[in-house]
């Protein structure tokens, strides 16, 4: 395997990458983001993400994975001294073998395949990039076909986000848009072409338990902003609010808690939930 570029001290290259870490600006202007952990980087490369470089640890021997993702992946392969690889990788302890540099993808609709037993969610205005990752990972798990963010919110592409998706975030198409209505014309112009797609809204003061719904059509399930809910735009837009039917002292769910239990229930539906 040969090696690309070297690098044994903090230069303008290592600070450049060092920034994705906690910059998203930076990060949308460079056009790409770090990734961390074998199962991700895996996931990236096996969905044939566009990896710009793979960063080792040029102190240690390769293990038959890394050298497996190095051979595959493409891109640039960057030999790195141990100290600087554990700084990209976040970790205290010990170096990651790996580090991806992965292009960011577009931010278009049309990546969220749309057929007759559709099911996506939309995650309005999310405050907490692991929220965003969960989400992501629960419609990874429930068969759904992509997660639509929209208005002012965290970063899909955070390192946060990232981790929490355990790697579900290179299998799930994820598009952030501006706002509600972006998603409402999107809606519109798959109903226009034939497809009977319903929005359906969840909030602890929903009309309709969720549980009375039917949920095998093509569904798009919108959970609102942790702290506020939907906003005004999604109650508005939404064909139906269904609440999750709680017990105890608790009046409602994390975001992710409820957006999880909604996909859970639509797969049970339709058969796919086990």
């Amino acid at each position: 395997m040969s090696t690309d570029t070297r690098i044994s001290r903090r230069n303008a290259r290592f600070q450049q990458w060092e920034a994705l870490l906690r910059n998203r600006n930076k990060r949308q202007r460079a056009g790409e983001f770090l990734v961390q952990g074998v199962r991700p980087i895996s996931l990236a490369i096996e969905h044939g993400w566009r990896i710009n470089a793979l960063i080792f640890d040029a102190e240690r021997s390769l293990s038959p994975w890394a050298a497996r993702m190095l051979s595959h992946a493409g891109g640039e392969r960057v030999a790195m001294a141990t100290d600087l690889v554990r700084e990209l990788g976040e970790k205290e302890d010990d170096a990651p073998e790996l580090v991806a540099v992965v292009a960011l993808p577009a931010d278009d609709l049309s990546r969220i395949a749309v057929a007759p037993g559709f099911l996506g969610v939309v995650f309005d205005r999310p405050a907490v990039p692991g929220n965003i990752g969960s989400i992501v990972r629960s419609v990874d798990a429930f068969g759904g076909a992509g997660l639509i963010i929209t208005g002012h919110a965290a970063d899909p592409y955070d390192p946060k986000a990232v981790r929490a998706s355990t790697g579900s975030l290179f299998a799930v198409p994820t598009v952030r848009v501006r706002s509600h209505q972006d998603v409402l014309a999107w809606v519109q112009s798959n109903r226009s072409a034939g497809l009977d797609l319903t929005i359906i809204g969840t909030d602890e003061n929903g009309a309709v338990d969720l549980s009375d719904l039917d949920l095998t059509g093509p569904t798009l399930l919108v959970v609102g902003n942790e702290t506020s809910g939907l906003s005004s735009g999604w109650r508005a837009g939404c064909d139906l609010i269904a609440r999750i039917p709680m017990g105890g002292a608790a009046s409602s769910l994390n975001a992710a808690s409820a957006a999880t239990v909604t996909l859970y229930e639509a797969a049970r539906q339709r058969g796919g939930a086990r």
